[in-house]
């Protein structure tokens, strides 16, 4: 039961991140859209890559406890997985929105969850701080 429990415990601190990390990613998306004029697919591109900085400094001290691991390694495969986010939240928000004719904002949002759900948080678990997550738990052994 522990190890339920310290999963749905994980999941949950991964959310809140993730919400953190929205937050910054909308915020920079909307002020370039709206105050700089800046084309809503650029200032996709550019929210995602505020919000995966802001997504991984989080997960590294607070959801996964990663302090074992080398930064250097973390941010090489941090980068990989943020990569791919960035292009699966960019390309599917400009295709919600060109398919449906949704608004932007409405299109980001679904898209975020689902990337958010079904890779980030899957790939930052079992890929990026995998080894962290393991070091942590045996520092309290």
């Amino acid at each position: 039961m522990g190890s339920l429990k310290h999963s749905i415990i994980t999941f949950s601190k991964a959310q809140c991140s993730a919400w953190v990390a929205s937050a910054a990613d909308f915020a920079v998306t909307l002020a370039l859209v709206n105050f700089f004029g800046i084309w809503y697919g650029y200032a996709t591109f550019i929210g995602a890559l505020s919000g995966g900085m802001v997504n991984c400094a989080i997960n590294y001290r607070w959801v996964f406890h990663a302090f074992g691991m080398k930064k250097k390694y973390i941010a090489l495969r941090y980068m990989f997985v943020w990569g791919v986010s960035i292009a699966l939240n960019t390309l599917g928000t400009c295709q919600v929105t060109e398919m449906t004719g949704l608004n932007y904002v409405i299109s980001k949002a679904i898209v975020a969850v689902l990337v958010a759900v079904l890779w980030n948080y899957q790939m930052q678990r079992t890929f990026v701080f995998h080894e962290g997550r393991r070091s942590a738990q045996e520092t309290k052994l």
